[in-house]
């Protein structure tokens, strides 16, 4: 690298990350969100490649301490360690992240669903909302979609390569079967189920719902996410057993799953106040 300016160094540098992320079989979003902040790392310093060190990245932390979540700067220091160890050769092993932010995801009511649901301005983008709370998916899995990822006769679809690389089945509602397959069957020969060409972006769905959204007098602040945390959750509330839900979530550990045991609310209005029974209410 001592042969190219800084400026290549640095394009380089970016350039064999993605490559090493890819070789590890990380997912495009993760390929996407490491490379975005090495990026930003490398444009805040003055130094040539070879020369960053560990105070390089510690002084890169310390300016989005008061500017970010948490949760962005572990994801800022993880890109980093990656980046070192990987590309440059140079370990951060006295690197450590912040504790992530513990907060409970925003869930919509049942009702608020429906309006949401019902808000649509377009038959693809209610269908894009049918999907995703009917079937638990990730908006990046939902654009990736492609018709040959659906099986109307056995109703499931499957994703593939989802979130650490791995493929899993999901189920599709009875009460969607014919607003899908009268869709496929209107746009025959679309490479992705959404698209024709090209996939749509992500943030491309996050604007449809948050209009939508604005649409059905929600105040809530939603995403797409939303629509799987209310699947998860209103599966809990009706009864479903917490391992097949991390299944259909595609989580790998329980524990992610069992996020949803602290919002389920069906059960917590079931218990009657000390208060109630001190009165005989």
């Amino acid at each position: 690298m001592q042969d190219y300016s800084k400026e290549e160094g640095f394009k380089k540098s970016v350039e064999k990350l993605s490559i090493e992320l890819r070789l590890k079989g990380l997912s495009t979003v993760t390929v996407r969100d490491y490379s975005w902040f090495i990026n930003k790392f490398l444009e805040k310093t003055d130094k040539d490649i070879n020369e960053l060190n560990e105070d390089d990245c510690k002084a890169f932390v310390a300016s989005m301490i008061d500017k970010k979540s948490k949760n962005t700067i572990s994801l800022a220091i993880s890109a980093l360690k990656f980046f070192y160890s990987d590309v440059l050769n140079k370990p951060l092993l006295k690197f450590r992240a912040p504790k992530k932010d513990e907060r409970l995801p925003e869930v919509l009511t049942k009702e608020e669903v429906r309006n949401l649901i019902e808000s649509a301005e377009t038959e693809k983008s209610k269908l894009m909302m049918l999907l995703l709370y009917s079937s638990g998916l990730r908006v990046s899995e939902l654009v990736n979609l492609r018709p040959g990822d659906i099986n109307l006769k056995e109703k499931i679809g499957w994703v593939r390569k989802g979130k650490g690389n791995k493929d899993r089945i999901f189920v599709i509602s009875d009460s969607i079967l014919s607003i899908l397959g009268n869709y496929m069957e209107k746009n025959k020969g679309y490479s992705y189920l959404l698209s024709k060409d090209n996939a749509l972006t992500t943030r491309n769905v996050q604007k449809i719902i948050k209009h939508a959204a604005f649409k059905a007098g929600i105040s809530k602040k939603i995403s797409p996410h939303s629509l799987r945390h209310s699947f998860a959750t209103h599966l809990l509330d009706s009864g479903v057993d917490i391992r097949k839900i991390q299944a259909l979530l595609g989580h790998k550990n329980i524990q992610t799953t069992q996020i949803y045991t602290h919002i389920s609310t069906e059960e917590l209005k079931k218990i009657k106040s000390p208060l109630d029974l001190l009165y005989g209410n």
